[in-house]
């Protein structure tokens, strides 16, 4: 018997299912355990929203840059770019008599800086001196391609032959006649091919015809 007694277990300490701190202060007070859990989710939202305004802001950014930078239309140019003079085809008069004939080949340009093409119709070029209108011209209905020049050839007959010879009289005995380029060039520019703007290139531009050697000098265009 003793010894039985002797081996018999010792007996076992109670096992302690114990809850942490918080969870105990949680089990007591159940509102408070409600009141954490909705601090949390309202962070949650608070995140959330964040994360949708930051997105909104940046793709707003995104439209705007787009806008004003890709999509924005600009308005083609049209230009001479250069002239000579058909020496078989040309006369120049003497001062006295008042008058200048020329033909004269004109190298034109339309410029187009747009991310889409520019579609034009036919074009009247008009040359003026001294505020008359002395010779006409067109070009053709065409198109300039995105970010490039399109350069036309065109051949116009220059007649300066005014009722006041005056002016003229001065210009041929300096050498020196002034004549002035002006037209309206109208079409659209279409951009991503859904976006499209009508525009009208204007051309004002001023050349010399220098009657000694028959050249021509000093284009500049607006």
């Amino acid at each position: 018997m003793a010894e039985k007694e002797q081996q018999s277990p010792l007996p076992l300490a109670p096992a302690r299912y114990g809850l942490s701190r918080s969870d105990a202060e949680a089990a007591a007070n159940p509102d408070g355990r409600a009141a954490e859990q909705r601090r949390i989710n309202i962070n949650k939202r608070r995140k959330c929203l964040l994360y949708v305004f930051l997105f909104a802001v940046l793709q707003t950014g995104i439209i705007l840059l787009f806008t004003f930078t890709v999509m924005r239309i600009r308005t083609p140019k049209f230009r001479v770019l250069a002239a000579t003079l058909e020496f078989s085809n040309s006369s120049v008069a003497l001062p006295t008599n008042g008058s200048l004939r020329v033909a004269m080949t004109a190298e034109l340009g339309v410029k187009n800086s747009n991310l889409g093409r520019f579609r034009y119709g036919r074009t009247a070029v008009y040359f003026f001196y001294n505020g008359a209108q002395v010779g006409e011209a067109a070009v053709g209905a065409g198109r300039a391609n995105w970010r490039s020049t399109e350069r036309l050839k065109m051949k116009v007959k220059v007649d300066v032959n005014v009722a006041d010879s005056a002016q003229l009289e001065r210009d041929l005995t300096a050498g020196v006649v002034a004549l002035t380029s002006r037209a309206e060039m109208r079409g659209d520019v279409r951009l991503a091919m859904v976006f499209e703007k009508k525009r009208s290139a204007e051309m004002n531009c001023s050349m010399e015809i220098v009657t000694g050697n028959q050249n021509i000098r000093n284009i500049v265009c607006d």
